[in-house]
């Protein structure tokens, strides 16, 4: 007689306890997701996507983006590294840990083979849940932008550009997908 496999439930606890080897240690919901080292496209698209963030929020001063790796705990059963992500400003400066923000502005994965069913899944249904107001995944690829929101379960596909407005932010961020992506693929 064959036994069932019984499946483990992970936490947060137990994930930070992993060594650290140079993977990507994440828990959603319990499900433990390992993910090897990125590749140099994909650490290009990130940087690339931090960078235009980040200046973006310099001059509208209402939060921080960041970059892989850095924790975010939802819960004792939710702790993902997105590739790139931006928090709100905590008293006016830039929080030193996600707890003392405790909530994101955007996060956004950039997709690989071994990452797609995480991001397009679990990590999309996981970010709508806690209402983080903007999800994008960015295909390399296709060359195009996959954004999501809490309020609509539908997935919006960008190719040509994206706009972006969090609350207090007095401008838009533009960003025209064809030059990013030629940066990004150096092309």
């Amino acid at each position: 007689m064959r036994m069932p496999k019984l499946e483990q439930l992970w936490t947060v606890e137990q994930v930070l306890a992993l060594p650290s080897d140079g993977n990507r240690y994440e828990v959603i919901d319990g499900e433990l997701f390992v993910t090897p080292a990125p590749s140099l496209n994909h650490q290009s698209a990130a940087f690339e996507l931090c960078r235009l963030l980040q200046e973006y929020l310099q001059r509208e001063r209402v939060g921080h983006a960041y970059v892989a790796p850095a924790d975010v705990t939802f819960s004792p059963r939710r702790l993902v590294q997105p590739d790139v992500f931006a928090v709100p400003l905590v008293n006016g400066r830039r929080p030193r840990r996600f707890e003392d923000a405790g909530k994101l502005l955007l996060t956004a994965e950039i997709l690989s083979p071994s990452t797609a069913r995480a991001d397009r899944i679990r990590k999309r249904d996981m970010f709508r849940d806690e209402g983080v107001p903007e999800y994008w995944v960015v295909d390399l690829d296709a060359r195009a932008i996959e954004r999501s929101t809490p309020r609509d379960p539908r997935v919006e596909l960008l190719a040509d550009r994206i706009e972006w407005r969090p609350a207090g932010a007095e401008t838009t961020l533009e960003v025209d997908l064809a030059d990013y992506f030629a940066r990004v693929l150096d092309d």
